[in-house]
Order: C-alpha cells, then sequence, then structure tokens
C-alpha cells in the first residue's frame, strides 16, 4: 500500500514538474511511470533503507542529519521551501526518501556551487553539485590534524576517538587534493580533480540520474580489450608491492587497502598495547580486538568496546582507512589519490612496524 502510494504520489509530482525539466515535458504517463519505477528500484527511492529510517524511532530526522536523509531537509538546505539556502532550519520527516522534488526544482537547478567540510568551496559543478552536497562526507583531513595537534606521534591519548568521514564520500574522492577528504601528510602532493574525458566529467554522464547505476558501456568504448571496469588500469606500477600488474587498478587499491589494514593492526597491538579490529557496518568502526584474534563478534561491535588506545599515528592511518572504504568506486573516480592516500598512511606506520616498503610505488 505504501509502495503503490508512493510510486502515484511521484508520478504526479513527476507530471507537475515536467515543464522544468525540459524534454520530460512531452513524455507521456508511461514514460514518467518508468522514471518513478527506476528511482523506486534505486537506494535514493528506498524508504526501508537505513539511510531514511534510522530515525524513525525519535519521529523526525535530526537537523545535522535531514539534508541529505529527508527529501524536506534537502529542500530545506536549498531554500526551495523559503527559507535560507545553505542550512536546514528544522528537523525533517522521516520515511522520506530523495525524490523527484530534491533534483527537479529551481534551486537545485541553479545551485552551482557547493561546501566542503574542510572549509573549500568549490565553484562551477553544474549538474554535479546537487550530489555533490550529500556525497562530500562530514569530516576532513584538516580535522585529523586539528585533533592530534600537540600529541607526540605514538602516545596514547584517551582523549583522541575515531573521526570517521561519514559515507558515499564519492565528491571528496573524486576532487582529492582540491577539498582535503583524506589525511594529507606533511611534504607529500596529492592528486586533485581526477580529470576523466569530457563525455564522463560529471556525476550523471556516469550514472543514470533515476538508478544511480553505472553505464559501463560507455566505459569499453575507450577502455577496449576489457569486460569489467574493476579491470580497467592506466597506470602500470605495482602500487601494492604484490608483484603482480595483471590486474585493474581496482586490485591495486584493494591489495595497499588490504596491507594497511594488517599494518593498522599489527600498529595497535605492538606499540599502542590495544589490538583492534575492523567492523565496517558498525560505528565507530574500530573496536577492541578482545581476543586478538582479528574477528569480532557482533555483540563485541558496540560503542562501550569501542577502540580508544588511540595514538596519532594510528588515528592517521584509520582515517584514511576509513576514507578509501567508504567510497567502493574510489578507483573510477580518483584512483590515484587514494593510492597516495594508503601509500603515505602505510608509509608512516612503517617507522614504527616491520613493513617492507621496498616494492610498492606511489602514484
Amino acid at each position: 500500500m505504501l509502495f503503490n502510494k508512493m510510486k502515484q504520489t511521484a508520478i504526479v509530482l513527476l507530471s507537475v514538474l515536467a515543464g522544468s525539466i525540459g524534454s520530460a515535458a512531452a513524455q507521456d504517463d508511461e514514460s514518467l511511470a518508468a522514471i518513478v519505477e527506476a528511482w523506486l528500484a534505486s537506494p535514493h527511492g528506498d524508504y526501508h533503507s537505513h539511510s531514511f529510517t534510522y530515525w524513525n524511532k525519535d519521529g523526525e530526522v535530526p537537523v545535522a542529519c535531514g539534508a541529505c536523509h529527508s527529501e524536506p531537509g534537502f529542500l530545506d538546505f536549498l531554500g526551495a521551501d523559503g527559507s535560507a539556502p545553505g542550512s536546514v532550519e528544522s528537523p525533517s520527516a522521516i520515511n522520506s526518501p530523495i525524490g523527484c522534488a530534491a533534483c527537479h526544482t529551481g534551486a537545485a537547478h541553479a545551485l552551482d556551487s557547493v561546501s566542503f567540510p574542510s572549509g573549500a568551496v568549490l565553484d562551477n559543478l553544474g549538474s554535479s553539485a546537487v550530489c555533490t552536497i550529500c556525497h562530500q562526507g562530514r569530516q576532513s583531513g584538516g580535522a585529523v590534524a586539528k585533533a592530534v595537534s600537540g600529541i607526540g606521534e605514538d602516545t596514547v591519548d584517551t582523549e583522541l576517538a575515531f573521526i570517521n568521514v561519514h559515507y558515499g564520500v564519492a565528491a571528496a574522492v573524486m576532487h582529492g587534493a582540491d577539498v582535503q577528504g583524506g589525511y594529507h601528510y606533511p611534504d607529500r602532493n596529492y592528486a586533485g580533480r581526477f580529470q576523466h574525458v569530457p563525455s564522463a566529467s560529471t556525476c550523471t554522464a556516469c550514472h543514470d540520474p533515476h538508478t544511480t547505476q553505472v553505464a559501463t558501456e560507455s566505459c569499453f568504448a575507450c577502455h577496449r580489450g576489457v569486460e569489467d571496469v574493476g579491470d580497467i588500469r592506466t597506470r602500470h606500477g605495482d602500487f601494492d608491492g604484490d608483484g603482480d600488474i595483471s590486474g585493474g587498478i581496482h586490485t591495486e587499491i584493494s591489495g595497499l587497502h588490504a596491507r594497511l589494514y594488517d599494518a593498522i593492526r599489527a600498529y595497535a597491538a605492538e606499540i599502542a598495547g590495544e589490538p583492534i579490529v575492523y567492523s565496517p557496518g558498525s560505528f565507530p568502526y574500530f573496536f577492541a580486538d578482545i581476543d586478538g584474534d582479528g574477528s569480532i563478534a557482533s555483540e563485541d561491535a558496540v560503542m562501550p568496546n569501542r577502540y580508544a588506545s588511540w595514538t596519532p599515528r594510528l588515528l592517521k592511518a584509520a582515517y584514511n582507512y576509513q576514507v578509501v572504504a567508504k567510497d567502493p568506486g574510489g578507483y573510477v573516480h580518483n584512483p590515484t589519490y587514494l593510492l597516495q592516500l594508503l601509500h603515505d598512511s602505510l608509509e608512516n606506520l612503517s617507522a614504527r612496524t616491520d613493513i617492507d616498503m621496498t616494492a610498492t610505488r606511489r602514484p
């Protein structure tokens, strides 16, 4: 019943909005219904998603979360509801996924500039601006630098806590050093905005705007000889140091990511004095590894057991590990930037743990 009601409402809304979205004005009801079906099957239209139901117990989405976790909150942020743009003024409705009105409004069409958690402001974003609002993360490398300032690199400080970049951070990764989504080690240069070909330089050039699925056919038109986007690579160094460069750049990032996790665990046990374990679906992600076996039961992946023996060196590496983990498409969005974050984090840990960096290459 709820699904059908949402579908009918979306069709009516899209019909009303059709006059403001160009060619959609000529589409018939069947075409509009197809668009709604595609949207309902997407993450943005999934009203069962944790992203839109987490606050059901509270009856409202808080101001700090409303812009991305409720369509009314998003419209509030845009100023499309008559409020001041750039902020959410009041709690938002629950069970309200990101729908037609989020993108098909005058305020959304006019948006061209977005501020990032680092303080960086990007202009001339065009159609990618609305996507960038919610896919930039909520922390930056600067927050990590501020948190560890004045503390010895290997000093355990109980005041330190894990800093989570948040989820779906594609925009932060894509723009790299320009917005400093990752922690940047001093005296290192980092890649900025990944410049793809002009036909694949915006979010909707690669992602269907309604399903969010990637249109991979266009990738293979240029990257010939591969059948999966994960097999694409234009850099051929051995970045993870395993001696194998036959796979796509995704394998290099995954390999280096795994090596960093091993190094994080080794450092935590040997230097910080408390074993650590990562649980990808449980906030705050890093927990005390009670028995030191590298795994964690769901009942132990809870706040009271959160990892509490952070040093600045460990926190920096763990933050970058999470940045890479929270953009599963990062190997397309900005592979060089991710490889640099991983390499430098691993190298920094190697100052105190037994890590062989001789075979790794920094792009």
